[in-house]
């Protein structure tokens, strides 16, 4: 029997947010998630925006559910 392998990794969407998630500046409820090397950060939206200048650039991943503040 022959196992294929491959070196392509995964990708996976990351986890949803819930209303558990609580900013790091605040303890609001977190809207996006920043992935950076050493680890994660959780932000409101409007931690979001304030810090979004100086953090997206060194994150690897930045996950933006900030458009369910909009919803009817």
């Amino acid at each position: 029997m022959t196992q294929l392998t491959t070196d392509t990794p995964s990708v996976t969407a990351p986890a949803p947010l819930t209303a558990t998630d609580r900013c790091d500046a605040c303890g609001a409820q977190a809207y996006v998630r920043a992935t950076l090397a050493t680890g994660e950060l959780l932000f409101c939206a409007h931690h979001a925006s304030r810090f979004r200048d100086s953090i997206r650039p060194t994150a690897t991943a930045w996950h933006d559910e900030s458009a369910k503040l909009h919803r009817k």
